[in-house]
């Protein structure tokens, strides 16, 4: 007699998925966060110095701040929110951590339409991810890699409707509030924005 089948699912990338749209206040906080993201576009000389340097379409404060959650009582209040969120990342992955997660740095985009950010991923943190501020229609999903994909080898293809756990690449569309956590490991980029508008986000890396 035959036993039957089974699959596990084993060394699962696990990706976090929460909305500050549910909190008390949030349009006012969310206005007040795109209003000073904008200011930062205007003001930062260096960061947009470091933008047309790097071919960069639209503005980042990646390369020329490294204080926001101390500028203004907006990036404050986001680096509260993250905190509470980072903690319950960690958790869920069963880290043993002797101390909480602590966030590292803290960064805005603005991407212009057509503007994008190519794969990368996030060396000296272990937790990284970006909360979204403003999402017009149209705007670029994050592209997510299957860390195995350089290890492939032959593996054939996955059929179109395959599970998403089963797929060589994720897109995860955001809103407005959402946020996303993942693994600093874990491979990522930004296509181009197809949007007419701006798509402002901030992200972050704990460590």
């Amino acid at each position: 007699m035959s036993r039957p089948m089974s699959l596990r699912p084993l060394f699962v990338t696990q990706v976090y998925e929460a909305s500050l749209a549910l909190s008390p206040g949030f349009a006012a906080f969310n206005a007040g966060l795109a209003q000073a993201c904008r200011m930062l576009a205007v003001e930062d000389q260096a960061g947009r110095a470091w933008c047309r340097e790097q071919g960069y379409r639209g503005y980042t404060s990646y390369g020329s701040l490294g204080d926001l959650a101390q500028r203004t009582p907006e990036f404050a209040e986001l680096k509260r929110h993250l905190d509470r969120h980072a903690v319950a990342y960690a958790r869920a992955l069963n880290f043993d951590l002797a101390r909480r997660p602590r966030l590292d740095s803290l960064w805005v985009n603005i991407l212009k339409p057509g503007g994008g950010h190519s794969g990368h991923i996030h060396p000296h943190a272990f937790l990284s991810g970006t909360v979204y501020v403003e999402v017009p229609d149209g705007a670029s999903a994050l592209k997510l890699e299957d860390p195995r994909l350089p290890m492939m080898m032959a593996r054939p293809g996955v059929h179109a409707d395959a599970p998403e756990a089963e797929r060589p690449f994720v897109y995860l569309a955001p809103a407005a509030g959402t946020v996303l956590m993942w693994e600093s490991w874990l491979r990522h980029e930004v296509p181009p924005n197809a949007a007419r508008a701006e798509r402002i986000s901030v992200s972050f890396n704990y460590a």
